[in-house]
């Protein structure tokens, strides 16, 4: 596998990641009891305004992560990867890719969010070196937040 990590950009990448989010979060609906909220985000405004960059192997997008920068740090408000590609360490180069732009940026910490019963993800962060900081239920999602220092 050679993956390329580039910044999405036009419209075609904006369905082909709203396709991509919709494979690998489509499972989670029955355990969340409702589409996950990144389902429902505006991937035509995100990628328009450069806040979302791909991973792309042989001409396939098969990972996307959206950032987003804070007064303090850098925001992964959606990391997914395609299940085909899940296991291969596209989620490792996207989270690499996260901690560079905050280095980038001067931002000294990285955060993110997962559900509750995204289990999987609770478990996979701590291995990439991020910490549990609390849990909170927002908009009717149970939430898990973590954090890594740069």
């Amino acid at each position: 596998m050679s993956v390329e990590l580039r910044l999405a950009s036009g419209a075609q990448d904006a369905s082909l990641v709203r396709d991509l989010v919709d494979r690998a979060f489509t499972v989670y609906i029955a355990r969340i009891g409702m589409k996950p909220r990144p389902m429902n985000a505006d991937y035509d405004a995100i990628v328009a305004a450069g806040r979302c960059w791909v991973a792309v192997d042989a001409g396939e997008i098969v990972g996307m992560i959206h950032l987003e920068t804070e007064a303090g740090h850098v925001e992964v408000e959606t990391i997914a990867v395609s299940p085909a590609a899940q296991g291969r360490g596209v989620g490792v180069l996207l989270l690499a890719l996260a901690e560079s732009r905050a280095r980038e940026l001067g931002r000294p910490e990285v955060r993110l969010c997962t559900n509750v019963a995204m289990v999987e993800n609770i478990a996979y962060y701590p291995r990439r070196g991020y910490v549990e900081t609390h849990r909170s239920t927002e908009e009717g999602f149970d939430r898990v937040f973590f954090s890594k220092r740069l």
